[in-house]
């Protein structure tokens, strides 16, 4: 068993659409090429796209790992995830919708804390709905995502979302504006976001990692940051990623800070 607890980052958004599981993907292949043993946590229940996007073979769930909790049957963490390559790993989302709605919220914290000793980073990709599991997996994160697009009614939102994290004096966050997504929207500036949201954007993922033949990547499986042609064609694009993800994982977790 690893001494050092992993970190946790959770990816969220206000929307569907705007680029969340992409983004976890990406941020799993970089920490793979860093040698990071990850687990991605599939917490979008309803319409998880992990599993698929990554071509992996899903035998057991969230579902299972929350039934057999609840049945005093759970043992270990590994006889639920499936392997992508030799440092990824999923924990997928159900398969049956029926299924996501038997999953409580209160089983997401020792969810997380059955793996943080086994792996060095557990990446979660949640739903766009503000539900109980979502806020779960945001109240045992060491660091939020909270992914933005050009779009008034998600930067609403998404001020809306910013007030609670005030009110709840939740600070570990990033705001994440991703202006790679094929929108044809290009109403505000960069300026005009930060006024509409009232909160600085921390880091921009920007048009140029737009990629056109993305679907094919997704047919065969493939992570973007782990193509070595788009990592050659996106240099650029792929360094600036990969230093969110150093600062994302350089942050103390909650185990460190005593909480």
């Amino acid at each position: 068993m690893k001494k050092e607890a992993a970190k946790v980052i959770s990816i969220f958004s206000c929307k569907g659409g705007v680029g969340k599981t992409t983004t976890t993907l990406n941020l799993a292949g970089i920490y793979d090429l860093m040698g990071k043993k990850v687990l991605i946590i599939d917490l979008d229940l309803n319409s998880g796209g992990i599993a698929v996007s990554l071509n992996v073979d899903v035998k057991k769930s969230i579902y299972n790992v929350v039934d057999d909790m609840s049945n005093n049957r759970f043992k270990d963490i590994y006889d639920y995830t499936s392997k992508y390559n030799d440092n990824i790993s999923v924990l997928p989302a159900p398969v049956d919708p029926r299924e996501a709605l038997k999953v409580d919220s209160s089983y997401i914290k020792f969810l997380i804390a059955s793996a943080i000793y086994k792996y060095d980073v557990i990446l979660i990709d949640t739903s766009h709905n503000i539900s109980p599991i979502s806020l779960a997996a945001l109240d045992n994160s060491d660091n939020t995502l909270f992914m933005v697009t050009n779009d008034l009614v998600d930067l609403k939102n998404v001020r809306s979302m910013i007030s609670i994290f005030n009110d709840t004096d939740k600070t570990n966050y990033k705001i994440v504006f991703n202006a790679s997504k094929d929108t044809g929207k290009d109403y505000f500036s960069l300026f005009d976001i930060k006024n509409i949201i009232k909160h600085n954007i921390d880091y921009t993922i920007d048009r140029s990692f737009y990629i056109k033949n993305i679907d094919k990547y997704i047919i065969d499986g493939e992570i973007l940051t782990l193509n070595k042609k788009i990592r050659l064609q996106k240099k650029s694009d792929v360094n600036k990623l990969t230093k969110l993800a150093n600062s994302l994982i350089e942050n103390k977790t909650k185990s460190e800070r005593g909480a």
